[in-house]
């Protein structure tokens, strides 16, 4: 089956980005050099067509209920804001069938933004629970997601766009929280992102999309390609789905506790009871971040070993802003500052830290490594 594209594959390809598979979706790996782009976002502004992301809008008199039932987390801490809550979606045992983000656009609409690689799983998971509430379920097609990420996303970016989406775009934006929202003409703006740093997502119709991107680029905010994504969002300390976490680990193994909603107590949410078995297991992993002290290159699937038992490398890779191989591990509880991992068959020293790496442009754990070109 032929890849799918976003609206914006022309402008991908007059970019000269270099076009990859990514869960069915034709998409830019890169527009020359995943590093350069990995330090624009840092530095100054980018911005990502993650348009391959799935919608869903929740409408209906019982869309709240079904997603205080449906998700983790508890839509219900978002009040009367339009606002996105970050949350994990569970199955029966726990485990993770997704990470997403649900939006609250008014009390019986709500949109759904989860990952393009579990779309079958998620809704599958979404009509199947839906059963018992007066919700409809509507996938969006034809859309375009854009993020602007980086310390000058608002400066450059909000204003670049100001000229696309109206005049008070820009300060509207600019006053609003982490994870709040704004909606209008057509579009929803968040300030969310998956970089560790400032910056802000929008969802827009493919017309209103394209000139957007347009208008980015002549404003000076880069292109950027999941090359880039990938090691911003590493040295975030971000999971990413179908490495870090999936359909047989719950949220209390890969270190997003914090994304489930136990209170108040008769939230009957999927996956509830088998949290509640495992509150109090001393036995569970932990969820921690590694720096390799020499050269070498961390990936998923190495073993760990540690004082307290093996553990395992859920991602890795090299980090442009620390000039280090960093990952992610699933690792026994104990008190332990540095651990081996298993490299080629050769035991490789690395100090074990709490993520994130690296946030809004600065360095938070270790120091600097040997450098790659």
């Amino acid at each position: 089956m032929p890849s799918k594209a976003t609206p914006l594959r022309e402008q991908h390809g007059a970019c000269g980005g270099r076009l990859v598979d990514f869960a069915g979706w034709e998409l830019p790996l890169h527009y020359g050099s995943q590093v350069a782009e990995h330090h624009t976002v840092r530095r100054a502004a980018g911005v990502f067509d993650v348009s391959h992301l799935a919608l869903t809008m929740v409408s209906g008199r019982g869309a709240k209920t079904y997603l205080r039932r449906l998700l983790a987390n508890d839509v219900d801490r978002l009040g009367e804001r339009i606002a996105g809550l970050y949350t994990c979606l569970l199955n029966e045992s726990g485990c993770v069938i997704d990470d997403l983000i649900a939006y609250r656009l008014a009390d019986d609409r709500y949109r759904v933004v989860s990952n393009a690689a579990t779309v079958d799983s998620v809704h599958a998971q979404m009509r199947k629970t839906a059963r018992a509430f007066p919700v409809t379920l509507v996938a969006e097609e034809e859309r375009v997601t854009l993020a602007v990420q980086g310390p000058q996303a608002m400066e450059t970016g909000a204003a670049a766009a100001a000229a696309v989406l109206g005049g008070e775009f820009a300060s509207e934006l600019a006053a609003l929280k982490p994870f709040n929202a704004m909606g209008s003409r057509g579009f929803l703006a968040a300030r969310t992102g998956y970089t560790g740093e400032d910056g802000f997502e929008i969802y827009l119709d493919a017309a209103t999309g394209q000139a957007l991107w347009q208008t980015l680029l002549e404003a000076g905010v880069a292109p950027c390609g999941l090359g880039a994504r990938d090691t911003l969002r590493l040295e975030a300390g971000l999971c990413l789905y179908g490495q870090d976490m999936d359909d047989s680990v719950t949220p209390l193994h890969c270190g997003l506790k914090w994304t489930v909603a136990m209170d108040p107590s008769q939230r009957d949410f999927v996956g509830r009871r088998a949290l509640e078995q495992l509150a109090d297991n001393e036995d569970l992993p932990v969820f921690k971040g590694l720096v390799l002290k020499k050269r070498g290159m961390l990936r998923a699937g190495q073993t760990v070993r540690t004082p307290h038992g093996p553990g395992i490398v859920t991602s890795g890779g090299y980090s442009p802003t620390m000039g280090a191989s960093i990952g992610l591990a699933r690792i026994p509880r104990g008190a332990y500052a540095d651990c081996e991992v298993e490299i080629r068959g050769v035991g490789a020293t690395c100090t074990v830290v709490k993520p994130p790496f690296v946030r809004r442009g600065r360095i938070l754990v270790g120091a600097q490594g040997d450098s790659e070109d």
